[in-house]
């Protein structure tokens, strides 16, 4: 039997529980959470929960994979939608400081906030009827065979991760602290907290498919946007 713990993912007994409940199936292979906040936890973090997610993307079929979950995203966008999201906050990254500084100026006040008060914000904002606006990924039809895009777009994802987490090594602790980018929900974020956000989000997703294909059940993870 393979170790899934050091992959970082949630390996309960079929009988046990975790924030709710699990159906049998893949529930055994959510990720479970990332506890960071210093730039090296966040980039160890990124990269240990993209490798556990590649475990619960890559243990359905091909066919699971890519079909839509009723009227909502199919897993493979909601992986398209992540390699959206954190190309965005890579690119932002990777432009001088300074422009930065002049695009979105501001100043937060004291220390960047901690991982669950950006969950509770990003969830209040789902609850409200927040969507990911440009961040939707496009629809279109799998070209050949299933198994092979998902190798594809899984395979992207990851190396988008692996950049960012790179990115996020460039980066000074007051840098992370001192500037700020735009969320389109949420506002103004330190980049730390955007990070912050990255990691979760990343997180948030593979959940609310589980959630959609009865394999996991809390009241803490809003089924808002895909």
């Amino acid at each position: 039997m393979r170790d899934y713990a050091r992959h970082g993912v949630i390996t309960p007994p079929a009988s046990s529980t975790v924030d709710g409940s699990h159906e049998p199936g893949l529930a055994h292979l959510i990720p479970a959470p990332v506890e960071a906040y210093h730039r090296n936890e966040i980039a160890n973090g990124l990269r240990r929960l993209c490798s556990a997610s590649e475990l619960y993307w890559n243990s359905m079929s091909g066919e699971e994979f890519v079909a839509p979950l009723g009227s909502a995203w199919s897993p493979a966008e909601h992986v398209r939608h992540l390699t959206k999201s954190v190309r965005a906050v890579s690119r932002a990254m990777s432009l001088p400081k300074p422009l930065l500084r002049l695009l979105f100026w501001g100043r937060r006040r004291g220390v960047s906030r901690r991982s669950e008060l950006l969950i509770e914000q990003y969830h209040a904002a789902l609850r409200a009827g927040g969507q990911a606006g440009r961040f939707t990924p496009s629809r279109h039809l799998v070209p050949g065979s299933p198994d092979d895009y998902r190798r594809e777009i899984v395979g992207a994802h990851r190396a988008t991760i692996d950049l960012l987490a790179r990115e996020v090594m460039m980066w000074t602790r007051r840098q992370v602290d001192g500037i700020l980018l735009p969320h389109p929900l949420l506002g103004k974020l330190t980049v730390r907290e955007m990070l912050l956000f990255t990691l979760y989000h990343n997180l948030h997703h593979v959940q609310v498919v589980a959630r959609r294909r009865g394999e996991y059940f809390t009241d803490s993870t809003p089924l808002s946007g895909g």
